[in-house]
Order: C-alpha cells, then sequence, then structure tokens
C-alpha cells in the first residue's frame, strides 16, 4: 500500500513540474510578445496622427506621412492574393481528393514542405531573374506582386490540405451513397466543412505578406516615390522596405526616427488587424457550417 502511495505521489509530482514549465515558458512567451509591442506602442504613438497617415513624405523622408507606403503595401497583398490563393486552393483540392497516394503524390508534398522553408531573400532573387529580367516586368507591382504570391503559394496548398484531410471520409462516403459525384462531394460537402481552416490559413498568410521586405527588395519596391501609383507596372512604396530603409539608409537617420517606429507602429497594426480578421472569419464560418 506504501510503494503504491509513494509511486502515486512520484506522479503527481512529475506532472506538476511538467504543469509548471509549460506554464513558465507560456508566459515567457506571451511577455515577450507585450514587451516588443510595448516598445513599438511606446516608440511610435507619437507619430501617429492623421497627416502621416494620409500625407506623402517629403524633406528626405524625415517628415511628412507614409500614404503612398501604405497604399502600396495594400496593392502588393492584394496581388499576391489573386495569384496565390485560386492556384493554392485548386492544387491543395487536387492533392487531397484526386491524386492518388503514389510517389508523385509524396514528392510534390516534399517540394511544396522544402519551398515553404526557402529564405524570403532567394523568392526576391527568384522574382527579380523571371519576372523582372526575363519577362520585362521591370520593378513593379506586378513582380512584386507574382514573387510574394510564389512565396505564400506553398502555404496556401498546405493549408487547404491539411484542412480537407480533417474532415471525416464518413461524409465523403455518404454523399456518394446519396449518388453525388466527386466534383458535387467536394463542391457541396467537404469544400464548405473544411472552409473555415482554409480561411485562416489564407488571411494569416496574408499577414505574412504585408510583412515581408527581401521578396519586394529587388521586385517592387522604390527608395522614395512621393505620389500613388498609376498602373501595375510602376514601383511602389511599401511599409517594410519603408521602414528599413528609415532604419538604415535614409537621408537624416536621427530625424527619421521617430517616423520609422511610427512605420513600425502601424505596419504590426495592419499584421493585428488581419489575424482578428482570421479568428473573425473562422468563428464566422465554423458556426454556419454547425448551423447547416
Amino acid at each position: 500500500m506504501k510503494d503504491k502511495n509513494t509511486i502515486y505521489n512520484s506522479k503527481r509530482a512529475s506532472q506538476s513540474v511538467a504543469f509548471w514549465i509549460f506554464r513558465f515558458f507560456s508566459f515567457l512567451v506571451v511577455a515577450i510578445l507585450v514587451t516588443i509591442l510595448s516598445f513599438i506602442i511606446y516608440k511610435g504613438a507619437g507619430a501617429i496622427s492623421w497627416d502621416f497617415i494620409t500625407k506623402m513624405p517629403k524633406d528626405g523622408m524625415t517628415k511628412g506621412g507614409i500614404f503612398p507606403a501604405i497604399v502600396g503595401t495594400l496593392c502588393l497583398v492584394a496581388g499576391s492574393i489573386i495569384f496565390a490563393f485560386p492556384i493554392g486552393v485548386l492544387s491543395g483540392i487536387y492533392v487531397n481528393e484526386y491524386a492518388k497516394n503514389g510517389w508523385f503524390i509524396r514528392f510534390v508534398r516534399m517540394m511544396t514542405n522544402n519551398l515553404s522553408g526557402i529564405p524570403s531573400i532567394v523568392f526576391g532573387m527568384f522574382g527579380m531573374a523571371l519576372f523582372v529580367n526575363y519577362l520585362k516586368f521591370g520593378t513593379s507591382i506586378i513582380a512584386g506582386s507574382l514573387t510574394l504570391g510564389l512565396m505564400v503559394l506553398p502555404i496556401v496548398i498546405r493549408t487547404t490540405e491539411e484542412a480537407l484531410k480533417s474532415i471525416d471520409n464518413s461524409f465523403r462516403h455518404g454523399s456518394y451513397a446519396l449518388g453525388a459525384s466527386k466534383l458535387e462531394t467536394i463542391r457541396r460537402v467537404t469544400l464548405p466543412m473544411a472552409f473555415p481552416n482554409i480561411v485562416t490559413g489564407l488571411v494569416l498568410s496574408v499577414g505574412r505578406v504585408s510583412g515581408e521586405t527581401a521578396p519586394i527588395l529587388f521586385t517592387a519596391a522604390a527608395y522614395f516615390l512621393p505620389k500613388l501609383p498609376s498602373s501595375i507596372t510602376d514601383p511602389v512604396m511599401a511599409l517594410p522596405y519603408h521602414l528599413y530603409v528609415l532604419s538604415t539608409s535614409g537621408t537624416d537617420l536621427e530625424a527619421s526616427r521617430t517616423m520609422a517606429y511610427g512605420t513600425a507602429l502601424v505596419l504590426v497594426i495592419m499584421v493585428l488587424f488581419v489575424n482578428l480578421i482570421a479568428n473573425a472569419l473562422r468563428k464566422y464560418f465554423s458556426k454556419k457550417v454547425k448551423m447547416n
């Protein structure tokens, strides 16, 4: 009896230690995030104003606003979404629903995983070689959008595939038993059920695109361009690159320091806003699926 109590107490002690370790690292992650956000808000809040968000930069980017950089970032994000989302979602559907699980699919999955791990600067160099130089797009919105689209394409494919994989096969078999074809089953059963997770992955990939600097460094971003783009073949200012310029190679680093922190704060707010949208969409579509 005494041995059983000793073993029981030992297990409880081990479990308690493990929980405290998990709890410590969870609070550590939250503390690091809060510290970073607090630092950026403290440094950048003084720069935020209506003029800062809606005006053009002036005096060598030491005064004025960041409106062209905000518009440029939104253009690049929109272009990458238009390119990557349809191709990525359809590819994910094909890999999970149609393709047989042979060597080809294993090869595709392996290459997709490897592609998602490639550093973003490599995508930037590839985009410059293919879109800027070979296809003669020049430094432009379309070249930057396609490069960013290629970068998030593996994430969209894997997100779609994993979302479809999580749907139990009994729903597919039930649909087939009622006489539905494979396409009808995908369109009316599996895709609507997987849609909340797919949308969440898509919106989170938008958050990554909006904060990337390296892929647009060689393909789309302009150092200083105090005007809005008139077509997709124009270069643009973008928030991540603008922040990099203000922090490292501006005309007056000390004078533009406040603008740099303000730009960082606007960029963080945009990414947080995208994450909140992802969370809201996931909850909305999850409720919709349950109601149907």
